[in-house]
């Protein structure tokens, strides 16, 4: 009750249809209801005034027959007498005065001689107000109605009959009817709008669960809706919860498909970057084993010596540098580690591999001072991938850029190639929210999915818009976030 009691404190159009529907039925039953009650109270008003006219001739009709012959002999007494008898006859016209005047308008008798004196003339107002021209006048105030007759001899106004009758109790007939009328009808609109508003939140009670489950959904997988909570299968809602449940299933399905595909993509993307890190190992091997091999022949000679060690010295710290980075890129035992300068120029060193396979460019610039609080392994994973996604998309001889910067309220990086440009569906699924579509359907952009993703648990921004010239740039602001939020993260 104090549910619904809040809910009718809101704006009519925040209402839940199940107050909506029997609110609007409610008062369409009062308009109807009005209605009614005018063409009752009009056909009871008529029919009042009906009986009232038709006693009131009956009454004039009887009193005259009786008077006028007693008129044209102006016997006082005798019209007395009909008075009395015509008023114990029509008790039920509730009579206030009744007099009888010569045409002079010469009171000739009267059923209350205090008001009206036996030859006195009428007062003006009297004869003003029984000068309608009709036989039944009543008041404005609906409380008094007028009775007149003239009566006539021979073509020859002799005389009239002039009455007052009292009709408020037919006002209060009325008025007892418009309040029976009232009670009934607001009576049942209650239990007629209660009524309705029991039965259409039972109907609405399905679509308040697929609401519910429907706003799960915004915070992760939509969750499918259990089969007991289910109507009919074969009702309208039944089949809307199957399309629903429908739908979860797939959604579930490829979000499992774009998990595994994503690993799929970094493990060949750990694999290619593998190749290369060996390659690039490779390369300095050929010479720390010339620099052995010069040792052994010509050891005891000083410049030999000194310069194979050198030699040996800066190809063992080339390796060291090269294996380094790739362990902390994918060392597990490191994903809790804040970020540092470090972190992001080993980016440097890791990409320089696919650098040269590409006879591509790297414009660096990396001014990150201090270590954040940003977990170090999320933002080198989606700096990466970027990086790797600009070194596919540019040309073979192209240029790529990195910038990176503390700004005081979060880090903030931008990776521009000098590509085609990215499509216009993989643009909005990295600007858009966690819920967007991802674009994995032929296999591409999954590690722009990985990024995605990354960027949502950071609850950083990423924007994507044309580089100067031609290329795409990609802006990310990563928030610094708490020491457990990080924990969180990672």
């Amino acid at each position: 009750m104090a549910s619904l009691l809040a809910r009718l404190r809101r704006p009519p159009k925040s209402w839940p249809i199940s107050i909506k529907v029997p609110a609007l039925a409610a008062v369409l039953m009062i308009l109807v209801g009005t209605l009614f009650t005018n063409q009752v109270l009009h056909r009871f008003d008529a029919t009042q005034q009906k009986h009232l006219r038709e006693l009131s001739n009956a009454y004039l009709d009887g009193l005259t027959a009786a008077i006028l012959p007693h008129l044209l002999q102006h016997d006082t007494w005798e019209i007395f007498d009909a008075l009395e008898r015509a008023a114990h006859g029509y008790r039920g016209l509730d009579l206030a005065w009744t007099t009888v005047a010569r045409a002079d308008g010469t009171v000739l008798a009267s059923s209350d001689p205090g008001l009206f004196p036996v030859d006195s003339r009428l007062p003006e107002p009297t004869i003003v107000r029984f000068s309608g021209g009709t036989d039944l006048i009543v008041s404005a105030t609906g409380a008094r109605a007028l009775l007149g007759r003239r009566l006539v001899h021979q073509d020859r106004e002799v005389g009239g009959i002039y009455a007052e009758i009292d009709i408020a109790r037919l006002a209060a007939e009325r008025n007892d009817v418009l309040v029976s009328l009232i009670a009934t009808n607001t009576a049942v609109i209650f239990v007629l709008a209660a009524l309705g508003y029991v039965v259409v939140r039972r109907m609405m009670k399905p679509v308040a669960t697929l609401t519910a489950y429907l706003g799960r959904g915004r915070t992760g997988s939509p969750e499918r809706i259990p089969d007991h909570h289910a109507p009919d299968p074969e009702s309208e809602f039944g089949r809307l919860f199957s399309a629903y449940n429908r739908m979860a299933r797939a959604v579930d399905e490829r979000e499992a498909m774009g998990i595994r595909l994503a690993e799929e993509e970094k493990l060949g993307s750990l694999g290619r970057l593998s190749s290369a890190i060996a390659h690039e190992i490779n390369n300095p091997l050929g010479g720390l084993f010339n620099a052995l091999d010069a040792l052994k022949r010509h050891g005891d000679k000083e410049r030999v010596r000194q310069t194979s060690i050198s030699l040996l010295e800066r190809g063992l710290q080339g390796i060291r540098d090269v294996v380094r980075s790739a362990l902390h890129i994918y060392r597990t035992d490191e994903a809790r580690r804040s970020l540092g300068p470090a972190d992001l120029e080993d980016l440097r060193l890791l990409i320089k591999p696919e650098l040269k396979r590409r006879r591509q460019t790297l414009k660096w610039q990396n001014t990150l001072a201090a270590e954040t609080s940003l977990p170090a392994v999320a933002v080198r994973d989606m700096a990466l991938n970027l990086l790797l996604n600009a070194c596919k998309a540019t040309p073979d001889g192209g240029t790529i850029s990195f910038a990176a910067r503390d700004g005081g309220d979060g880090l903030r990086f931008c990776v521009a190639d000098e590509g085609a440009g990215m499509p216009e569906r993989t643009k909005r699924y990295l600007e858009a929210a966690a819920t967007a579509g991802a674009p994995i359907e032929d296999r591409a952009g999954l590690g722009l999915w990985m990024v995605r993703r990354l960027i949502d648990e950071c609850d950083g921004t990423i924007t994507v818009e044309a580089a100067e010239g031609r290329g795409t740039r990609i802006s990310v602001f990563l928030p610094t976030v708490t020491a457990e939020r990080v924990r969180d993260v990672a």
